[in-house]
């Protein structure tokens, strides 16, 4: 059995999950289970987690947009930092912390102005975002409950995992989706940001498989979970036009560069200093 917390919403928000109903028309329950709450809301963590009394946690509710934290700074380290604290809290109020199994979704963005290359689990941290400086409390708080109560309790330091389900308003969905509406005919041209930011993409798969490895171990400890590859939005964007035969070319320098299609010469790609960050990792 599965356990979830949804949070509450004028509108249905569990598009991603639809598919894990027992009846997904009439959102009927069958082995997922959820429960109203939220990681802003202690009492509701102690009640929901007093009743299920779970054999692991897997905490991945996160204001998780790296890019939105720097707009809603305050609001990212009260759900992403002391969230997780009230999470550790209520397994404790709840007396199960020796029955328990943890698991954080610590991120790749504690790393930020990376400090050495490649970037392993003694690494310096330096984060470069409201959601890398959230992240980096909570990342310390489960080492402290590890250490203070003997909580089985890891951080899973995960690089970008993307699937079909990664939220539209990031750059690989945001580029598939877009690529897709070009050769539908239903979209011309799209905008994005740092054209040269690199990032290790994974399959979101793979790593869900990672994380309950990490509780299936005998002594619990964090791991950094990775592809080793690097690949630029740039390359991205090319291999996805490759994808529906069209050829991008690239014109033009920093804010003027746009990405022409060599057999059409339309422009499908142009930059818009809007989407960057105001510090790049």
């Amino acid at each position: 059995q599965v356990h979830g917390i949804v949070r509450r919403s004028s509108s249905f928000n569990t598009g991603r999950i639809e598919h894990l109903y027992k009846n997904p028309q009439a959102h009927i329950e069958g082995n997922m289970k959820l429960h109203y709450g939220d990681l802003t809301d202690s009492t509701c963590l102690v009640k929901i987690i007093n009743e299920v009394k779970p054999s692991e946690i897997y905490n991945l509710g996160a204001q998780s947009h790296v890019k939105i934290s720097f707009d809603l700074a305050e609001y990212t380290a009260d759900v992403d930092g002391v969230g997780t604290l009230r999470l550790l809290d209520a397994i404790k109020t709840c007396g199960l912390i020796n029955s328990v199994k943890f698991y954080q979704a610590s991120t790749s963005e504690l790393f930020g102005k990376v400090q050495e290359i490649p970037q392993k689990e003694t690494t310096p941290f330096y984060p470069r975002s409201p959601y890398g400086a959230a992240k980096l409390y909570a990342y310390w708080i489960v080492v402290n409950f590890r250490e203070a109560y003997n909580l089985f309790a890891v951080n899973g330091i995960l690089f970008n995992h993307e699937s079909p389900r990664r939220g539209a308003n990031f750059v690989t969905r945001k580029i598939s989706r877009s690529v897709a509406k070009i050769h539908l005919g239903q979209l011309d041209c799209f905008s994005l940001g740092n054209l040269d930011a690199k990032r290790d993409w994974g399959h979101a798969r793979d790593y869900v498989e990672a994380m309950w490895l990490m509780l299936q171990t005998d002594e619990p400890e964090d791991f950094v979970i990775a592809t080793g590859e690097v690949h630029s939005v740039r390359e991205f964007v090319e291999k996805s036009f490759k994808h529906i035969g069209k050829t991008i070319v690239w014109e033009g320098k920093n804010e003027n560069e746009v990405g022409r299609c060599k057999e059409t010469g339309k422009v499908h790609v142009t930059v818009n200093h809007k989407y960057y960050r105001p510090t790049e990792v």
